[in-house]
């Protein structure tokens, strides 16, 4: 998405070290700095690229579906391998993957940011997306470590509070750099920052294992989950060029479905699984599993395609498109705090009802706009009502997640959510960038019917159809046809825009029913223990 990710855990994977003593103060210092360093790059690296990806396609001579993969390279990644990330530090050393996930960061930014084409770009994402599977986790993890028990909330409190603050600014920053230099240098800021949290690592932060946590990494698991979601995505991206008929794109997704239904099945077999499957057994944790895929996914979804309508039909530099989502960002953080009270006074499933509806009711509201207006009539008050409805959901979200399971599972209950976040987040992408695309060329057609255009109308039409930005205008058009074509163009851009709304606010309906179909444990209470 374009702004702050408003993560449905934060505590993702937070394990105690019963034999590690606490930091010293100054120490503890480092720690935060480090962590919140590490964790805000991979965040927003993950939000930032959204408003530069116009002019990317633009400067590639790429398409849509290649832009759906330089999001979603690094979401598979990122995804696949979270949890995996999280064991490995616990097992290895979590100051050590810290630094590994680092510098496998800052090397693939680099990759980012020189990429000749958008198939080295592509690659680099997904070598960016390892990087964050090792930071994400460590960051907490490190945290955990470094405080006792009194002082860990707190910590926890200033980390999130700074990422916010980070993944807020981050999408205002990218578009002024877009703007004023180059796409490029969102990527390469990356290695200045992470050669600086390096030094601080290796100069500050303890080194902490979890002697507790169970031994062997299941790499089998990561391949099966890697590979599987892998297929499932090309084949839906492949799905908007080929047709949903085409053999490629069914057996990419059949044969991608199998590695998934076979990743299952070794998490059922595997000593170290790393999605536990007895923590499905809560009907609590399942339904916010699926409150959050829905819900998720319909906010990755849209929030890929905003910065399209944005710039490409009202005419938004990237700075001011950033800017456009300054307001869903600060209700977020305002209110986040008032939706963590609403679960003690009215328990969970209510706002966990109430808040998806007010995000469908936001999503609706950006299917209104027409292709003119100012940005206070027309996206001001849909960014407000999205983080307000976001705000009332998340800190009851969390709650739910940590209390639908046993204590000893808190812990791989806030990853397996936080992955499943990160997967809804990338299908959806998947889905509605095909949807979009048909959507786009079928709105282009009737169009160009109706309107009866000229030969130079239909040639400047044609170059929009596997983009979403404005072609360029042959040199010798007629003003006439210049004019008909932008107007062609940009009534089925927002046509594609309200069809992707549309879909993004029944799936925050649908996120509600499951809430209201499966929530029945109160937050103060935790549900008995699973069977290991």
């Amino acid at each position: 998405m374009t702004t702050l990710k408003a993560r449905p855990c934060d505590e993702l994977v937070i394990r105690s070290t019963p034999s590690a003593a606490p930091c010293a103060k100054r120490q503890q210092t480092w720690v935060l700095v480090a962590a919140v360093l590490g964790s805000s790059m991979a965040f927003i690296d993950s939000s930032v690229v959204n408003v530069a990806l116009p002019k990317m396609e633009s400067d590639l001579a790429t398409t849509l579906p290649a832009m759906t993969w330089v999001i979603n390279a690094y979401t598979l990644c990122m995804s696949a391998l979270l949890l995996i990330g999280g064991a490995a530090a616990d097992q290895i050393g979590r100051r050590r993957i810290f630094i590994t996930g680092l510098s496998i960061f800052a090397v693939a930014s680099v990759g980012c940011g020189l990429a000749p084409g958008v198939e080295v770009l592509i690659l680099a994402r997904a070598v960016q997306g390892v990087g964050a599977a090792l930071l994400i986790p460590c960051s907490l993890a490190i945290i955990g470590a470094a405080f006792d028990e009194k002082e860990r909330g707190a910590a926890i409190g200033v980390w999130s509070g700074a990422s916010a603050i980070a993944a807020g600014a981050a999408p205002l920053m990218g578009g002024w750099l877009v703007d004023h230099g180059s796409w490029r240098a969102i990527f390469l800021i990356n290695p200045v920052i992470a050669v600086a949290t390096i030094l601080i690592a290796l100069r500050h932060l303890p080194e902490s294992i979890d002697p507790e946590a169970q031994k062997g990494l299941d790499g089998r698991g990561a391949a099966l989950a890697f590979f599987g979601l892998g297929l499932v995505v090309y084949g839906l991206i492949a799905a908007s060029e080929q047709g949903w008929r085409s053999p490629i794109v069914i057996g990419s997704v059949l044969l991608g479905a199998a590695l998934l239904v076979g990743f299952v099945l070794a998490e059922r077999r595997s000593p170290a699984p790393m999605m536990p499957l007895n923590v499905f057994r809560s009907l609590t944790f399942s339904g916010v599993n699926i409150l959050t895929l829905l819900l998720y996914g319909a906010l990755g979804g849209a929030m890929f395609f905003l910065p399209f309508l944005l710039i490409q039909v009202y005419g938004y530099t990237a700075t001011q498109a950033g800017a456009a989502f300054l307001p869903f960002t600060i209700v977020l953080a305002l209110l986040s705090r008032w939706g963590g009270r609403l679960v003690d006074r009215y328990g969970a499933r209510l706002p966990l009802i109430v808040g998806p509806v007010v995000v469908a009711v936001g999503f609706f509201l950006l299917s209104m706009p027409g292709t003119e207006g100012s940005y206070w009539t027309t996206f001001f008050l849909p960014m407000v009502v999205l983080g307000f409805g976001m705000a009332i959901t998340v800190a009851p979200l969390t709650t739910t997640v940590l209390n639908s399971v046993a204590q000893h599972q808190t812990g791989v209950a806030s990853g397996i959510n936080n992955a499943v976040a990160q997967v809804a987040s990338l299908l959806m992408i998947a889905i509605l960038g095909t949807v979009g695309l048909s959507t786009l060329n079928r709105s282009l057609d009737q169009h160009l019917a109706r309107s009866q255009a000229s030969s130079d109308v239909h040639r400047i039409v044609d170059a929009a159809r596997k983009g979403f930005v404005m072609p360029g205008v042959p040199a010798g058009t007629p003003e006439p046809a210049r004019q008909a074509a932008h107007t062609i163009i940009a009534d089925s851009f927002l046509n594609t825009i309200h069809r992707v709304m549309l879909i993004a606010a029944s799936l925050a309906l649908a996120s509600a029913a499951s809430a209201a179909l499966t929530i029945r444990t109160s937050p103060a209470s935790r549900e008995a223990p699973t069977a290991s």
